[in-house]
């Protein structure tokens, strides 16, 4: 007669080998322990949470209007405007400094106009 085998079962290939940490605060925490309890289960017991993460996280389809945006092309932009704004305040300081009767507020507006219409650039390139 064949023994039986004791103890956990073999995951073989579905072994998981990814370990995610999550930390909450109180608030969520609160909410999480509301969702084990809509469940009938304890938070407390070991082993109780992940089964139950695994499943609602898992079980839910990413739709696309969940699905974050490339910043990455975005970041590019805003410093891009970041160093043309240092360049035109660096431009305009200089020509305060040179000629102490020139409008500052002149260039300001023109400051402000020139990234106004790169804001505008940027928000086309994203929707485009």
């Amino acid at each position: 007669m064949k023994q039986r085998k004791r103890g956990r079962k073999r995951l073989g290939n579905k072994k998981r080998l990814y370990n995610v940490m999550l930390r909450f605060n109180d608030s969520e925490y609160e909410r999480l322990r509301k969702i084990c309890e809509s469940y009938n289960l304890n938070i407390s017991e070991r082993g109780t949470i992940s089964p139950l993460l695994r499943r609602l996280v898992l079980q839910q389809g990413a739709e696309e209007k969940d699905m974050l945006p490339d910043t990455s092309n975005l970041a590019y932009h805003i410093n891009r405007i970041g160093n043309n704004i240092n360049q035109l305040v660096k431009i305009a300081h200089h020509k305060n400094l040179r000629s102490p009767n020139s409008n500052l507020e002149q260039e300001i507006r023109k400051t402000n106009e020139l990234l106004y219409s790169l804001i505008e650039i940027t928000m086309e390139e994203r929707t485009g």
